[in-house]
């Protein structure tokens, strides 16, 4: 076969894997997404299952013994094997995060579901990589379009699930084609998922803002974000404390056994549902109507747990909600109109958690609209800064 024929036929096995790997995420988000909503609406109308959160943990981590040991790094295991790329990741990473994470919000666990998005994501493209040439950079190049594929069609924000993917495994890791294959592999996930109907949250269009540009409005902006980049710091160091509290219960089957007996008892005192699974009817409220001031540090308290006593999920929406809620309790003194400060929370306290401004900038301008770019930009990267080194993903 001559050179060209060779390269030909290379582009075409490159070409059809995108659409491939774009297809099955798109699809597996959709259904994801699906399944979400339908078992949050089951166990709002039977809160009785909320009791059954420990036990639930205890399947979960008994599912990742028994059959996902290979697994348990997560999207700590997804983002080594970019780095040092070695065995593709196990197939079974896709199903087990998937029906865990369902499992989570099922029993009210607060948890969030980019982790989910992101490992399913990476494994669906990673398997791509048993037909395509085996280089390491080959395989760098497909867990990119995982990532991104999976962000994009999860949150129906391609443009920043390009970046999200770009800022979490590093500027200098990506070329001009690699950059390509994951732009397309973003996109073409997010029209793939929009297919089966739309299942994304509407937010509201942010327009007649203020002007950024006097000092009552910029200093105002300024710290603003300073309160969401000390938040994105404390989660960090709050998530990885906890981590390390409940490493010392040695047998893992009884770490979500307290975890989850946490959340309940908090359930049950607080007699509402507000702080668990994914919140999005507060994320949605907060933009319009006053919230307790507290709301943000519940779900902060709660999240951490969940997540570090074995449950599965992810930190991201938990995230939104931190920082819209956040932002809610600060338009009580900081002169900036509400909508606009949970919209710079919503995604500031992401940025700085997950060290990914840009695309947090980004995903702002795609659900609140493009006005409120120069904003949420500005939020994020002051977040980053005061968030300090480390990331969840550290």
């Amino acid at each position: 076969m001559s050179l060209s024929a060779l390269s030909r036929n290379l582009i075409f096995r490159w070409l059809l894997s995108i659409v491939l790997i774009a297809f099955l995420v798109g699809s597996t988000s959709a259904l994801f997404l699906y399944l979400l909503n339908a078992l949050t609406n089951y166990r709002q109308q039977h809160l009785v299952l909320i009791y059954l959160l420990p036990l639930a943990g205890v399947f979960i981590v008994w599912l990742y013994q028994r059959y996902g040991s290979a697994s348990q790094g997560g999207n700590k295991l997804v983002l080594a094997e970019f780095k040092a790329p070695s065995a593709v990741l196990p197939f079974l990473m896709a199903p087990l995060i998937f029906i865990t994470t369902l499992i989570t919000h099922l029993f009210g666990g607060s948890a969030g579901r980019e982790g989910t998005a992101i490992q399913y994501g990476a494994t669906i493209a990673d398997q791509f990589s048993r037909f395509l040439p085996g280089s390491a950079e080959d395989r760098r190049t497909l867990l990119s379009c995982g990532i991104a594929a999976g962000f994009a069609s999860l949150f129906g924000t391609p443009w920043a699930g390009l970046f999200f993917a770009i800022e979490l495994v590093g500027w200098r890791n990506f070329n001009y084609k690699r950059l390509l294959a994951t732009m397309a592999t973003a996109f073409l996930a997010f029209y793939v998922c929009n297919i089966y109907g739309n299942q994304h949250t509407h937010y509201p269009q942010l327009t007649d803002l203020p002007t950024m540009w006097s000092w009552l409005h910029f200093g105002s902006l300024l710290l603003a974000a300073a309160f969401f980049g000390c938040t994105a710091y404390i989660f960090i160091q709050f998530n990885s404390y906890l981590h390390q509290a409940f490493s010392f219960i040695k047998q893992p089957l009884f770490r979500p056994i307290l975890g989850g007996s946490i959340v309940v008892a908090w359930v049950l005192l607080s007699h509402t549902t507000r702080h668990i699974g994914l919140g999005i009817p507060t994320l949605v409220a907060a933009f319009d109507s006053e919230l307790p001031a507290y709301d943000f540090a519940v779900k902060l308290i709660l999240t951490t747990i969940t997540l570090s006593c074995g449950f599965k999920g992810g930190e991201v929406t938990p995230l939104f909600f931190i920082g819209a809620t956040l932002g809610n309790a600060l338009a009580l003194f900081i002169p900036l109109p509400m909508a606009l400060l949970v919209a710079m929370g919503f995604v500031a306290v992401f940025a700085g958690s997950t060290k990914t401004p840009l695309a947090c900038a980004i995903m702002g301008a795609e659900l609140f609209g493009i006005d409120v770019l120069p904003w949420v930009l500005v939020a994020c990267v002051v977040a980053y800064v005061l968030s300090g080194k480390k990331s969840i993903y550290s």
